[in-house]
């Protein structure tokens, strides 16, 4: 089966898109699928780690939109279809699509191209006209989407469809063992995202102190990186930009601090307790839930919520036994095409 993605990056909407797409084409190809990628040129796009066929759209420079997600794909729906049309290669069996600024309009016009759509969303605010949808947030329900997709479009709903990459799974063993062993906070993880255009982790660094054994990690995307590699210089603080090993290194923390978006899933798969910054509304709903389980504490004072979790070990305890109940990680290999 010819299977391609339509998704994008950009320092503006960040790069967790994309990696779930890589995860899922990755997947798809150890089922004897082809995968291949459309996506457009925006500023601070991850298109270089893509190991498939990428079909380039241009940027159009002088696109504005009051439109969030809009500005984000840097055109209107009808001309990213009309561009989208062009490039797509004959034979199309599954076009699998994972933007917020794309709905039935676009949905429509590509129909005749493939033989069905996907699509791959958190929100629940739009309407939709595909074969198949993912949405793969605690929350989610079949009611979110009622008269919002065809009647027959197949729902794949919930944590148990988080699309983790394998080592995540590979890990999850080993690191709940680990959790049950652990007797204090030492090592923490610091990871904003792959852009991070508010610097919140340079304002996170300056407010730990020097008892514990800090990695941050950064996307390349990253417009703050040399000022906070020279902030870490003489410090107990490794800098990392793009880490392959985000398994390993949530493996080896004791706690995250760390943005929302599709990395939650990753923590919990690992069982690893996190004070979370929610930095864009659409992550809101998500970190909320995940705090009522129990799994994180939305940051209200950095300062105050790590010294409790510190002082009230059987806290961060219950946080890692919360979190690991949610994902197994085992959810890209539940997807069937």
């Amino acid at each position: 089966m010819k299977v391609l993605f339509r998704v994008d990056s950009s320092s503006q909407m960040g790069v967790g898109h994309l990696m779930r797409c890589l995860t899922l084409a990755d997947e798809l190809e150890k089922q004897n699928h082809s995968a291949a990628f459309i996506c457009r040129e925006l500023k601070g796009n991850l298109i270089k780690s893509i190991k498939n066929k990428v079909f380039i759209l241009p940027v159009d420079k002088d696109f504005q939109s009051d439109d969030l997600y809009l500005s984000w794909l840097g055109a209107t729906q009808e001309k990213d279809a009309k561009q989208t049309i062009q490039v797509i290669p004959d034979n199309a069996d599954l076009l699998i699509v994972d933007s917020y600024a794309l709905d039935e309009v676009w949905h429509k016009q590509l129909k005749p191209y493939t033989k069905k759509i996907m699509v791959i969303d958190d929100l629940a605010d739009r309407d939709f006209n595909c074969d198949i949808l993912l949405n793969q947030n605690i929350v989610s329900k079949q009611g979110d989407y009622q008269g919002k997709v065809p009647k027959d479009c197949q729902l794949l709903l919930g944590c148990e469809y988080a699309l983790l990459r394998p080592e995540f799974t590979s890990f999850r063993k080993r690191a709940l063992q680990k959790r049950q062993k652990t007797q204090g906070i030492k090592n923490i993880l610091i990871s904003m995202g792959g852009s991070d255009k508010r610097n919140i982790t340079y304002n996170v660094l300056q407010q730990l102190n020097d008892g514990f054994n800090i990695v941050v990690v950064l996307g390349s995307a990253s417009l703050y990186s040399e000022m906070i590699i020279d902030y870490a210089k003489g410090k107990n603080i490794e800098v990392i930009i793009n880490a392959d090993n985000m398994a390993e290194l949530m493996l080896d923390a004791d706690l995250a601090i760390g943005a929302g978006g599709s990395t939650s899933w990753e923590r919990c798969c690992l069982g690893l307790p996190t004070l979370l910054f929610v930095i864009a509304e659409n992550q809101r709903v998500i970190a909320e839930n995940l705090e009522h389980l129990g799994a994180v504490i939305i940051v209200r004072s950095l300062k105050d919520d790590l010294q409790m979790m510190v002082s009230n070990f059987e806290l961060w305890k219950t946080m890692s036994e919360k979190s690991q109940a949610i994902c197994d990680g085992f959810g890209v290999k539940r997807i069937k095409i």
